[in-house]
């Protein structure tokens, strides 16, 4: 192969209770990305469109997880990266994810596969670390492994791949305002009570054992979060009142997307999906404030290669 087409998917991390360590994989939310090799060695961003983004390999997510690989894999010749952004930056769900996991993956792809999983979502942190400060895994690991993903440890990197039950579904919304990832971080506290810590660790179990045995209800009543939210919750406009008419709606449980400023709500079915959808949009919609709404099933393949030449 001389070059790869990529979609790039979306991603939903934290899950409420499982701050930097649980993600999940969007289905019909992502980017495109296109590689070519390249004469010249080395890395080019050559063209982004839908962003306003660096085109400086040394200072874009991409470009930067796509050197972390280089680095360990050196090469003769290089590559052209061309990206389409249609993830909002700040949106919560995963933009600059999106763009390193789609990077380290395709040229993976163009020089035979030399790394699998592990080391893809190695690199790909290096790209989180340029956007956020901090080499987190949450949304690169399901962009690039698909489904759920729990990291068990940064270090060593020790990253589980959770299937999802079939009839499970994702609500995102997204209120036209940026946040970033950096600016979330900067409001969160560096000690949690021991109480809070107790409970935040028999939710992420009972989350997890939740997606093992598909037992929706199990994985409703884990969705809570006493460390993170109370923090972040006020950045983000109607958030509570998105988060009631999501429990009205029927949804099993709803949190902040990311670092916000999207809030999430997991679903069974497709029908109780659109109503927690048309629910949470009426709350943006009585305070005319714009927004984007997405359903989406639970993505369990991540980065999908379009064409290859």
């Amino acid at each position: 192969m001389n070059q790869i087409k990529l979609f790039s998917p979306a991603t939903i991390a934290n899950l409420c209770c499982g701050f930097d360590v649980m993600g999940l994989c969007l289905d019909n939310i992502g980017d495109e990305v296109e590689i070519h090799k390249s004469e010249t060695p080395g890395v080019r961003i050559v063209s982004i469109a839908g962003a306003d983004l660096p085109l400086e390999a040394e200072k874009n997510v991409a470009g930067v997880a796509a050197l972390a690989l280089l680095r360990e894999w050196p090469t003769d010749f290089g590559f052209e990266i061309s990206i389409t952004k249609k993830i909002k930056a700040g949106s919560g769900i995963g933009s600059s994810a999106a763009s390193a996991a789609a990077a380290v993956f395709g040229i993976n792809e163009l020089l035979g596969r030399p790394y699998e999983g592990l080391d893809l979502i190695r690199f790909a942190m290096q790209g989180e670390k340029l956007a956020s400060g901090s080499a987190h895994a949450d949304n690169v690991a399901p962009a690039l492994l698909g489904a759920f993903t729990l990291i068990r440890s940064y270090d060593p990197l020790d990253v589980i791949r959770i299937d999802s039950p079939e009839d499970l579904y994702a609500v995102v919304i997204h209120p036209d305002i940026e946040l970033r990832t950096a600016d979330a971080r900067s409001v969160l506290k560096q000690n949690v009570s021991l109480p809070n810590a107790i409970e935040q660790w028999g939710n992420l179990g009972g989350l997890v054992a939740g997606l093992y045995t598909k037992d929706y209800g199990l994985i409703g009543r884990s969705l809570q979060d006493k460390v993170i939210e109370p923090l972040r919750g006020i950045l983000i406009p109607g958030f509570d009142k998105l988060k009631t008419v999501a429990q009205q709606a029927g949804a099993l449980g709803s949190g902040i997307s990311g670092s916000g400023p999207s809030v999430f709500a997991l679903c069974k079915g497709a029908a109780s999906a659109q109503q927690t959808a048309d629910m949470m949009s009426a709350v943006y919609g009585q305070i005319s404030l714009k927004h984007d709404v997405w359903i989406s099933s639970i993505n369990p393949k991540g980065i999908k290669i379009l064409e290859t030449n």
